[in-house]
């Protein structure tokens, strides 16, 4: 599933997308997922993309390059 695009999506749209993105799958061996987040919540973390002023890759990078750095 692509992320939806910010010229063509709602706030609710764009929040529902990180949501169910990050949701937990309770697999924490095989996902990965926390060990990106760092304990910290999808939502704040992609608050940019959701408010529409940057678009999920770029969140999406930025949080994987300051993970990879720590």
């Amino acid at each position: 599933m692509q992320p939806p695009q910010i010229n063509n999506s709602t706030k609710e749209e764009r929040r529902a997308y990180v949501l169910e993105a990050w949701k937990c799958l309770h697999d924490c061996e095989a996902c990965g997922k926390c060990r990106i987040l760092k304990g910290k919540v999808a939502e704040m973390l992609y608050a940019d993309y959701i408010e529409g002023k940057r678009n999920y890759m770029d969140v999406t990078l930025e949080i994987r390059n300051r993970s990879m750095r720590q």
